[in-house]
């Protein structure tokens, strides 16, 4: 193995590929391919194209299917959540960084692999596999990130994160649209229909992020070892613990994080819900659901627009300040949702939602990392803080995700729980009027 300083460029582009390795399993499996595979395989159909049976049976208990979907990712993260301090301990006591890495890389790339058995006679297979994707990707995500400060120095961070991100939504893009390709013209690939294409596309996803993970394997160091007092498994739940009782005078970070939460449960509710919902609710010409072609279109849009949408809001901030900014967001992310619920029923209304929601969803998440930053505490212990905020972003997934599912469940249409997102949004939105300009400590 390589011995690479710090700062090596070598070493930073092998950190950023992890970033090309797993983000495909984010844009495939979570946002594509598999929830418009899974909506097909669990519905029941007539001549006329008419929904006869939407229920699947999962460990004895009788859901309707989107619900079931939508109740297993906020099981996931729930997961996710509870042991990611944990993981975070361990991290930080360093040693074994890489080594439980590559532990949750391989348990989501093999979960990827084996959904290429999941069809209409295995939906719990596929339920399962899809829960075991989520931890194995976030699992992995909580020891990549603790590599950022051992790879990079401060001032090449912000550049150095920036790469990754970029190389991952590059590569993920290329291997989707590998995928739609194969998808829409399976017999010129000798393969014998679309679902067996769609479940070799899984087959992909699994490959991909398996054998680009080989390059960060290979470079990446093992991980600084560093002694705590307390135990490694007791660290992490300790640190934010900490960083709880420091909230607790911090008027302006307080708050700010009340209302990040509140509009992030529908921020990230509509990116996972998106697929689902234009298969279940929106028709085409002929009266039909849309294809698996224009829902992945739908949601390539959304990745391109979101680039430029990043950098329209950091503009706007620049101009506006970072509050008032995220304000004209999540109003604006009230707007999309309503105009949703009430009027977008074709293909090319979700087209130009796609357009909208694009453009303020890259804008949201970048400004919201980036003014939680500023408003951080001098403080050498970025990492617990950062810690704390992803476990919020987590559980607000599983609110969110866990209230959509709840009513998609004693709903008739997945329409009627948009109008909890738009509560969520306009929540958010009267919680930022709350946050100090300035920190205010009490």
């Amino acid at each position: 193995m390589p011995l690479l300083l710090k700062g090596d460029k070598k070493l930073i582009r092998a950190w950023a590929t992890y970033d090309l390795a797993n983000s495909v399993y984010n844009l495939v499996i979570t946002a594509t391919i598999f929830p418009i595979y899974y909506n097909a395989v669990t519905t029941e159909k007539n001549d006329a194209g008419e929904v006869i049976n939407n229920t699947v049976n999962f460990l004895g208990i009788s859901f309707k299917n989107t619900a079931l979907y939508e109740y297993s990712l906020a099981f996931a993260y729930l997961v996710v959540v509870l042991f990611s301090p944990l993981l975070s301990g361990v991290a930080d006591y360093g040693g074994s960084k890489k080594k439980f890495m590559q532990i949750f890389s391989y348990m989501g790339a093999g979960a990827c692999l084996l959904m290429f058995f999941f069809d209409k006679d295995s939906v719990s297979l596929g339920i399962i596999l899809a829960i075991v994707a989520c931890m194995g990707y976030s699992g992995s995500m909580v020891f990549y990130n603790a590599y950022l400060p051992e790879i990079a120095y401060p001032e090449q961070q912000d550049k150095v994160s920036a790469k990754g991100f970029s190389m991952g939504y590059w590569g993920s893009s290329i291997l989707l649209v590998i995928n739609l390709v194969m998808i829409k013209n399976y017999e010129m690939f000798h393969i014998s229909s679309a679902a067996e294409a769609t479940r070799i596309s899984f087959l992909t996803v699994g490959i991909w992020w398996a054998g680009f993970a080989q390059i960060p394997f290979y470079y990446l160091p093992k991980g600084e070892k560093i002694n705590h007092k307390r135990t490694t498994l007791a660290n992490g739940y300790h640190e934010l613990m900490k960083v709880w009782n420091e909230l607790k005078h911090n008027k302006q970070l307080k708050r700010y994080l009340a209302a990040f939460f509140i509009y992030s449960m529908g921020v990230q509710t509509v990116m996972l819900v998106a697929t689902l919902f234009g298969s279940t609710e929106i028709k085409d010409t002929d009266g039909s659901g849309m294809d698996s072609g224009k829902l992945i279109t739908v949601i390539l849009i959304i990745q391109f627009v979101a680039m430029g949408g990043a950098h329209l809001f950091s503009y706007i901030s620049r101009k506006a300040g970072n509050l008032l900014t995220l304000k004209i967001a999540t109003v604006f992310w009230a707007i999309i949702c309503a105009l949703t619920y009430a009027l977008v029923y074709t293909p090319m209304h979700f087209y130009l939602v796609a357009m909208g929601v694009g453009l303020v969803m890259g804008g949201i998440q970048s400004l919201s990392r980036s003014t939680y930053s500023k408003m951080l505490p001098e403080t050498y212990d970025h990492t617990s803080y950062f810690s704390f905020y992803d476990v919020c972003e987590k559980m607000s997934i599983v609110l969110g995700m866990a209230c959509f599912a709840l009513i998609t469940e004693n709903s008739s249409t997945m329409r009627t729980p948009i109008l909890i997102l738009v509560l969520f949004f306009l929540v958010g939105f009267l919680l930022l009027f709350r946050v100090p300009q300035k920190e205010n400590n009490e």
